[in-house]
């Protein structure tokens, strides 16, 4: 694949944050060009967008995970909101903010000092109770430079028995989910990006990508089908959600951390992203959240989208240049 890709090209045309991602992960562009596009994100385009709908005092809707004043019956009505702060965070690491940036160093400042969580009023970067929210929590937190290790600390202690993690546990639940395994991985990735992790938090790590990988990413374990078909359909913003795109992009961003080798079962779920690919190239938005949002980024369900292109041509490219040959 070269800048000569149509497709590439398409990608290229787009906001700061799609761009400086394809120009390092596409056409290997020198690090002193993608790392100036990328600073980009701060003063154009969707990430300026979502930076200009910040309160005065660091965080966005006047909450940590849900805007101030939401009622039980707008989620019922039209879903969960996606303003408030821990999702916005989310989305500008997404992005690419350069947290070295004097914007983004002031925003998480602001925020441990003003946001408080709803369901405890903990300091936000405290953590939650949850753990698909103290996953995001985590990846953000040392996405941006914070020290997170008192989360990492307890999300360890989280486990199940099975490698995995499950926001139900605090309710009952003793088996693992996909959603919230993902969250929680991205979260101890971001970390081990940051400090290097620690045993712990690198062996919790590997027990929460098997638990994936013994399932190919989407399957029960018991019976070989299917968990969820929605795990098959692709989503951006992700959100808390799972799908096995996101899935494979966290395995492509953790074996180049490593220097792994991609796991053969994996090839499954590869086999099926390439299904995916459109006549022109590019691969479609299956769907979207419902529920409160700042802006769109995408043009809706059914369309070529340039997020999920964009992950589903770099997973394929770290595949194709990495995995084992087939006996």
């Amino acid at each position: 694949m070269t800048q000569s890709d149509p497709v590439i090209e398409w990608l290229l045309d787009s906001d700061p944050a799609i761009r400086w991602q394809a120009m390092r992960d596409l056409t290997d562009a020198p690090q002193s060009l993608w790392l100036a596009e990328r600073a980009r994100v701060e003063t154009e385009g969707w990430g300026a967008k979502l930076l200009s709908f910040q309160d005065r005092d660091g965080q966005w809707a006047g909450g940590a995970f849900l805007p101030a004043g939401f009622g039980p019956e707008e989620w019922h009505e039209h879903g969960q909101p996606w303003t408030a702060t821990t999702f916005c965070l989310s989305q500008l690491r997404e992005f690419g903010l350069d947290p070295s940036c004097a914007r983004a160093k002031r925003t998480v400042e602001l925020i441990g000092v003003n946001s408080r969580w709803e369901e405890g009023g903990q300091p936000y970067w405290q953590g939650e109770i949850e753990e698909c929210i103290n996953g995001r929590t985590v990846a953000d937190g040392a996405y941006f430079g914070i020290d997170v290790s008192a989360i990492v600390d307890r999300l360890i202690g989280e486990r199940l028995e099975d490698g995995g993690w499950n926001c139900e546990r605090i309710n009952g639940s003793v088996r693992s989910s996909f959603a919230s395994t993902i969250n929680v991985l991205e979260g101890l990735l971001e970390y081990e990006k940051a400090i290097g992790g620690t045993p712990a938090s690198r062996q919790a790590r590997a027990t929460g990508e098997e638990f994936l990988l013994e399932r190919n990413l989407f399957r029960r374990l018991g019976t070989g089908e299917p968990a969820d078909e929605q795990f098959l359909r692709f989503l951006h913003p992700n959100r808390w959600r799972y799908d096995i795109l996101r899935a494979l992009d966290y395995f492509r961003a953790s074996a180049i951390l490593t220097g792994a080798d991609p796991d053969p079962r994996l090839g499954e779920a590869i086999d099926y992203l390439r299904s995916r690919r459109s006549a022109d190239g590019t691969w479609p938005l299956d769907w979207s959240t419902e529920g409160r949002v700042w802006f769109e980024i995408d043009d809706g369900p059914g369309k070529p989208s340039r997020w999920i292109t964009l992950k589903a041509m770099r997973v394929l490219k770290w595949w194709d240049a990495r995995a084992p040959m087939p006996a």
